[in-house]
């Protein structure tokens, strides 16, 4: 056997199967990127500098935008690299760094919608007490424990796979450190690592979308019931369960490609690992931003005084 402290270095091999092919990635990525850092960061902008814009809603969408900006600004530069000058090497160390930020981060995109759907739930249904509720001392009672959640379970599973050894191969089938395209290059039994990853999966994104679907349930159900008008309430609710749904699809199948394997070739398992990450960086300042009347109609007056 190998000696394991020869694979402390790794080298990220994702799209290697499209060959001389493989620098014309360069091309969608770098307009992807392009694309969510200037749509989050104007986002971003107009919440902050309009003192109008700081309710409960328009925060949470601030904070979308932030975790939208964050993930590719980490994980973008990287590949463009890898994909135009074959910059390919990461350090075990460096790997599980981006792992932590990575899946950290990305909880976040699932668990902000659940922060929404409280939201919504208290404007549309307990409209007289919502400014109440969403009083940042209460609204902690439902931030600290997701929050708490997410830090518990992410730091489990990377913890564990930085305690595997690496005594055969140090080629990752990926654009980066995913935490299943890193356990598999282990030797030994990697159970435990596959569990925590199926723990973390199901516990965080599954989780945040079952609360969510069915808070807009409850939604629903309370407007039809008062018969009071449902359009503000499906204009709100409905596009966040599409981009839910795309979302949560792309995370499945990225995750659970790993135990179905045969199923999927290894560049489709790419592509939709990075389109779980990308996909709502670049269209998430579209569906909460723009199509939110008040942030649009500042966006619209920035534009106008250019």
């Amino acid at each position: 056997m190998e000696n394991v402290s020869s694979h402390k270095h790794f080298i990220l091999d994702g799209f290697n199967e499209l060959g001389a092919l493989r620098p014309v990635l360069f091309i969608p990525f770098s307009i992807m990127f392009v694309v969510s850092l200037s749509a989050n960061s104007l986002l971003l902008y107009v919440v902050i500098s309009q003192r109008s814009l700081h309710s409960p809603m328009c925060i949470l969408i601030a904070s979308m935008a932030f975790v939208d900006l964050s993930l590719p600004v980490f994980i973008v530069p990287h590949m463009l690299l890898s994909f135009l000058f074959n910059w390919r090497g990461i350090s075990l160390l460096g790997c599980l760094v981006q792992m932590h930020f990575i899946h950290f981060v990305g909880a976040f995109q699932s668990t902000l919608l659940v922060w929404m759907a409280i939201d919504r739930y208290f404007a549309i249904c307990t409209p007289l007490y919502y400014h109440e509720c969403m009083a940042l001392p209460r609204f902690l009672k439902f931030i600290i424990p997701l929050v708490v959640r997410n830090v518990i379970l992410i730091t489990l599973f990377v913890s564990l796979a930085g305690s595997l050894s690496f005594c055969h191969r140090n080629v990752i089938q990926h654009c980066f450190c995913e935490h299943m395209a890193l356990v598999e290059l282990a030797c030994g039994s990697t159970a435990i690592n596959s569990l925590s990853g199926l723990m973390a999966l199901f516990f965080i994104p599954v989780a945040d979308v079952i609360f969510t679907f069915a808070s807009y349930v409850v939604i629903f159900s309370s407007v039809l019931k008062s018969r009071r008008s449902g359009v503000k309430a499906l204009h709100t609710c409905v596009t966040h369960i599409v981009v839910i749904t795309v979302s949560v699809t792309n995370a499945l199948v990225a995750f659970l490609s790993y135990r179905i394997r045969n199923l999927l070739p290894v560049a489709v398992r790419i592509f939709f690992s990075t389109m779980y990450l990308l996909f709502p960086s670049c269209f998430n300042p579209i569906i909460y931003g723009v199509r939110t009347t008040e942030i649009r109609q500042h966006i619209v007056k920035i534009f106008k005084n250019l």
